[in-house]
This record gives structure tokens, C-alpha cells and sequence, in this order.
């Protein structure tokens, strides 16, 4: 019954969004696997595509191995402070890669804290660059990725469970093996998946933290075959390598995504009466809240004394990424809910954001690169293809957020308009609006803020007139200019927080 009710929206705009996305999506690949195919990769595109393998792999067992007992340790204590801690966990994943790696510099770097420390204690040093740097700054994006994940699946195990495995007798081992276990057997394959595959996609990371060519990701020699050698069919090779590990990786982390539900959301602590001295869980959440708050801290000190007296060039970039960050956002919700609205009935559609799983911006980028090049100066249309990128890059996430809440209001509300003969203008914005629009604004807020942050298509396309906020704080690091860059690191954290906080927010109103 609800048909004629969901077909109040024009069906023309949800198969011109998908039209756009698909071709957005499939030309750039296209230009990718047509390039690459008149080339084989070298001796270094492998050890590239080893050392891509390598830091993921690594960074994702520690990254897990990590989180396991953090989430188990605030899935088991309630104390002051802890909704405030672990929404602070999803913090990162809205950091800008460059805010993170500025603060890791600062407190790990070669004049950061810890180095001297330990020079004041007359022990040697250590160095941030090269695997070591790479594998710090994923486990520090994704440890807490990976803890909010587990400790869902943590408090989704009943506490009847509990009561019980300890009426059985059950100590420790035996709550472990049969509580525990089988949770963390369905959960962590997930969440190590999904760390996988953004390990493999990092390219800011391995640019600044990167050590030679012996810590080469397959991203950053992408960008080094376009700004270095300019070999646009090397970086295509490059980029069909890329591809075909991201979407192996993506689409196997779709398979065990949304096994548990949000509770850690609501900050629910699973009561149990195994719990004995409160001595290791403390020592195990201070620890990684030191370790994840103490770059961001770093941050705001070393920035904060800067920022009145950053040059015009830093204010002008942060207005050109404000510009590109709405424009993304204001895209990728018109697509998302143009999209959306034609999925009710045509179930399949959503598949034609897929490939937008596998395609990393800097493989789209190179794709674009290779499309725009015998046309148009790619420079010229820097801040367009920037704001493509980030679009297409967030659309799969955007809807696979905005699509089962859409789905949702028609099944509940769809036949009773229809039967109200309710036209498109109440039906969208009395009835399905409300449905939608915390996840709604909860996705364009997110989309909004990782535009805000990304280094990615705008270095391949660089404009010396036109700059983004990012590659703005690159090139005053590249010149050694560390006081401007910790200032317009500290701007771009504040906007990057500031607008998804902005547009986020009135999705919590109601």
C-alpha cells in the first residue's frame, strides 16, 4: 500500500543521482585500468605494495590486541567522567590525519617529550619516521575505532550471563572461554577487517612519518609518480594495485559489518561479579586515555600562542576548505537522499555506490588526473575535483547511514499516507524528515568534517593560488615554518570539530 505514498518523490531524481555516481565512480576507474594495462608494475611497486601489506597487518593486530582489555576494562567499571571518555573514543576518527600527526611529532617526534625525557635520563632515543612512525599513527587513528566496536559487543552480552556463570561457580578462565570468547570470535574478524582497510588507505600518515623508499605505501608512490616523476602510467599501475587490495579488504569488512548493536553509545556498563580489585583496569584506561589525549593536548599548547599571528595565506585556505567541506557536504546529501528515496522500490540501487568502497581518493584522484589531463591544466580545476572526490568518497557511507531509517519511515508511515493522500511536500518534510534526521545530519556533519581534513586529491591537483587548510599546514611544514603549522593545525582541528559539532547538533534536538 505504501507505494503510491513513497512514489510522491519524482523517481527522474533518484536514477540521475545514481547515473551521476556511477559514472563519477567508473570513469576514473576506466581511465585507471585502460592506462594500466599497457604497463607491469616494477621491483619498487611491489615493495611498495609489501610494505602497504606489512604496516596494515601490524598495525591492525596491535590496534586489536590493544583494544581487547581497554574495552573489557570500561565495559566492567563505571567511574566519573567515563560517557564523557568513551566519546572522546570516536574523537580521532574525526581528527584531521595532519592535526594527529603534528601532535604525535610533538610528543614522540625527535624534539618531543618523550625523546627528551629520556635524554634527561641519559637513555637513547627513539625515532617516529619510517614503519615505526607509520604503525604509531594507526594505531593511535584506529585503537579507539577498534575499543568502541568491542566494547559494543562487550555490552551486548546480557548481564544475566553473568549472574549466572557466577552462580555456576565460573572463575575467570571459565567466564572467558565461554562468555568472552565467543563474543570477541564474532566481533574482533569485523573490526579488524575495517581497520585493514583503512591501514591500506592512509596517505598523509606515510607521507610525513614515511622513511625512504624501504616505507613506501602504495598511496604515497602514487603521488610521488605524479609530483616527482610525473609517470601518470606508473601511477596507474599503482593505482589498479591499490584498487584490488582496498576492495578485497572492503568488501570483506562488509561482511561482518553491524554483527552488534550501539549500546556502548549509551554508555551501559555491564554489571559483573568477577570484578576484583579495580588496580589493572585502571592502569589500562588511564593509559590509553594518556596515550590518545596527550598529541591533541600537544596540539592546542604548541598552536594556541600562534594563531593570532598566522599569515593571511593560512585564513584564505581556511576559507577555501570551509567552501569545499559545504559544497562535499551539500552534494553527498542531495545524492544520498535522491538515491535513498528510489531504493525503497528498487532495492538494488544501492549497489551502485559499491565501488566507492574500493576507490581511495587518491585512486579516484588518479583516475581524474588521467581523465582531465589532455583536456584542461588539472590545477584549474583543483578545488572542483577536491570536492568530487570528497563527495563520491563519502556517498557509500552516507547512505549506507541515511538508507535503513528511510526504509524504516515508509514501512511505518507510508501506507497511512498514502491512504491520507498526502502530498510530497508534507509527506517529506512532516513525516519522513523526523524520521531521518538525526542520522541525516549525523552523516552530512561527518562528511563535512573528514572533507575539511582530507590531504588527498588536492595534492595531486595542487594549485599554488588556491589551497586547501591541509595542504596549507604541508607546505609550512615543508619549508620548516613548525610554529605556523602547529597555529594552522590548531585552526584546522577547531574547524574540522566546529562544523560537524554545527551540523550534528540538531540532529540530537529531538
Amino acid at each position: 500500500m505504501a507505494r503510491r505514498a513513497v512514489a510522491l518523490t519524482p523517481d527522474w531524481t533518484g536514477w540521475l543521482a545514481a547515473a551521476l555516481a556511477a559514472a563519477g565512480f567508473l570513469a576514473p576507474m576506466g581511465a585507471v585500468l585502460w592506462q594500466a594495462g599497457q604497463l607491469w608494475p616494477t621491483a619498487s611497486d611491489w615493495s611498495a605494495l609489501r610494505f602497504t601489506l606489512c604496516q596494515a597487518v601490524i598495525s591492525t593486530v596491535l590496534s586489536i590486541a590493544l583494544a581487547v582489555p581497554v574495552a573489557r576494562a570500561l565495559a566492567r567499571r563505571a567511574f566519573p567522567g567515563r560517557g564523557l571518555l568513551v566519546t572522546l573514543l570516536g574523537a580521532p576518527f574525526l581528527l584531521p590525519v595532519l592535526v594527529a600527526v603534528l601532535g604525535l611529532l610533538a610528543v614522540f617526534g625527535r624534539s618531543g617529550v618523550l625523546n627528551e625525557v629520556l635524554r634527561l635520563s641519559g637513555l637513547p632515543t627513539v625515532s617516529i619516521y619510517g614503519l615505526q612512525g607509520v604503525v604509531l599513527a594507526h594505531v593511535f587513528f584506529n585503537l579507539p575505532l577498534a575499543t568502541r566496536i568491542i566494547l559494543q559487543g562487550w555490552q551486548a552480552i546480557p548481564a544475566e550471563r553473568f549472574r549466572v556463570a557466577e552462580g555456576l561457580g565460573f572463575g575467570p578462565w571459565a567466564m572467558a572461554r565461554h562468555l568472552e570468547w565467543p563474543m570477541l570470535r564474532q566481533v574482533v574478524p569485523g573490526a579488524a577487517l575495517l581497520i585493514f582497510s583503512l591501514c591500506l588507505t592512509s596517505f598523509a600518515v606515510a607521507l610525513i612519518l614515511g622513511g625512504g623508499p624501504k616505507a613506501t605505501t602504495l598511496e604515497l608512490a602514487i603521488y610521488q609518480a605524479f609530483r616527482f616523476d610525473f609517470a601518470p602510467g606508473r601511477a596507474a599501475v599503482l593505482a589498479v594495485m591499490q584498487l584490488a587490495l582496498v576492495g578485497a579488504a572492503g568488501l570483506l569488512a562488509l561482511r561482518f559489518a553491524g554483527d552488534v548493536t550501539g549500546a556502548a553509545a549509551r554508555g551501559r556498563v555491564v554489571q559483573r561479579w568477577d570484578l576484583g580489585t579495580w588496580g589493572w583496569d585502571a592502569l589500562l584506561i588511564g593509559a590509553a586515555a594518556v596515550f590518545l589525549l596527550a598529541p591533541l593536548v600537544a596540539v592546542v599548547l604548541k598552536g594556541a600562542p600562534e594563531v593570532v599571528e598566522l599569515p593571511a595565506a593560512v585564513w584564505k585556505a581556511a576559507g577555501v576548505s570551509i567552501s569545499v567541506a559545504l559544497a562535499a557536504t551539500v552534494l553527498t546529501m542531495a545524492l544520498t537522499t535522491a538515491i535513498g528515496l528510489l531504493a525503497f522500490r528498487v532495492p538494488k540501487l544501492e549497489l551502485v555506490v559499491l565501488p566507492g568502497i574500493a576507490l581511495s581518493p587518491l585512486v579516484l584522484g588518479t583516475g581524474l588526473f588521467l581523465l582531465l589531463y589532455p583536456v584542461i591544466a588539472p590545477d584549474r580545476v583543483a578545488l572542483a575535483v577536491t570536492v568530487m572526490a570528497n563527495t563520491l568518497a563519502a556517498l557509500p557511507f552516507a547512505l549506507r547511514l541515511v538508507l535503513p531509517h528511510l526504509r524504516q519511515a515508509v514501512a511505518d508511515h507510508g501506507a497511512l499516507a498514502e491512504s491520507l493522500g498526502i502530498g510530497p511536500r508534507v509527506w517529506l518534510g512532516r513525516v519522513l524528515w523526523p524520521q531521518v534526521r538525526r542520522p541525516f545530519r549525523f552523516a552530512a556533519g561527518l562528511t563535512a568534517a573528514l572533507s575539511m581534513g582530507d590531504l588527498g586529491v588536492i595534492a595531486l591537483f595542487a594549485d599554488p593560488d588556491r589551497a586547501t587548510l591541509p595542504l596549507q599546514v604541508m607546505r609550512l611544514m615543508g619549508s620548516y615554518r613548525t610554529d605556523d603549522a602547529a597555529g594552522a593545525a590548531l585552526v584546522l582541528l577547531i574547524l574540522s570539530l566546529g562544523i560537524f559539532w554545527i551540523i550534528d547538533r540538531g540532529g540530537r534536538d529531538a
